[in-house]
């Protein structure tokens, strides 16, 4: 499932079928002025000034930290925040300020989908941020994140989960397809998965844009497959 940023208004969904029977293999993805006595003096409003630029301060701070995740492996990752834990909420802090201006939510679209499906189902929520997705289902949802200070998520580095194999039917990375070693959060993802299990993806369009470096949408989708999956639907 991929889903665009603000800028694009069409959503992209791909839907993943896990073949266990297959082994994964090792493959890498390239993807005021002064006034006179006489003149009324009008107050200046200084939260408001204030507010914008802990905005900007919130947004630049955000990218710096965007720009890390996307750069270093899980592992380097995982250490960076486990040194700087105060840094990973500043970033969820800004997550949510940027996803504030979007039109739709992915998030909204995977759980719209769960809620149209059997509550049965088992889900793992790879890089679930606060945990959006557990929160708003009736299925047990594994909440999975590099760290959190909520209980109910477990922290650890993706690739290297504490769930047992075969033991989910849904595993979802809404926006979290991160790092450079991110196609190893896939082969986790289908390891834990049962032979009939889903992978759910929503990303942003511009990584499946060409012109601006992103991967052609087809050989992502080749590539994923070799890890052991098949397509099923593409929104």
């Amino acid at each position: 499932m991929a889903t665009e940023d603000h800028t694009n208004k069409k959503r992209k969904r791909r839907g993943l079928r896990a073949k266990h029977r297959k082994k994964p293999h090792d493959h890498k993805l390239t993807i005021p002025s002064s006034s006179s006595s006489h003149k009324e003096i009008k107050p200046s409003k200084p939260s408001n000034f204030l507010d914008k630029m802990k905005a900007r301060l919130s947004g630049g701070h955000f990218r710096m930290l965007n720009e890390k995740l996307y750069t270093c492996t899980g592992n380097e990752a995982l250490k960076y925040f486990k040194e700087n834990p105060t840094l990973f909420d500043k970033y969820h802090v800004g997550y949510q300020e940027q996803m504030s201006h979007w039109p739709e939510l992915p998030v909204n679209t995977i759980i719209k989908w769960l809620k149209d499906r059997d509550s049965s189902l088992v889900v793992a929520d790879f890089g679930c941020g606060d945990a959006r997705l557990a929160k708003s289902v009736k299925n047990k949802v594994y909440s999975i994140d590099l760290v959190s200070s909520d209980p109910s998520v477990i922290a650890c580095d993706m690739s290297k989960t504490p769930l047992d194999s075969s033991s989910v039917d849904v595993a979802v990375f809404c926006l979290s397809l991160m790092g450079t070693d991110f196609p190893s959060y896939l082969m986790e993802a289908h390891r834990v998965l049962k032979p009939s299990g889903m992978l759910l993806i929503a990303e942003v369009k511009s990584r499946f844009d060409t012109n601006t470096g992103g991967a052609e949408p087809e050989k992502f989708a080749r590539a994923i497959c070799e890890l052991g999956f098949s397509t099923r639907d593409k929104v």
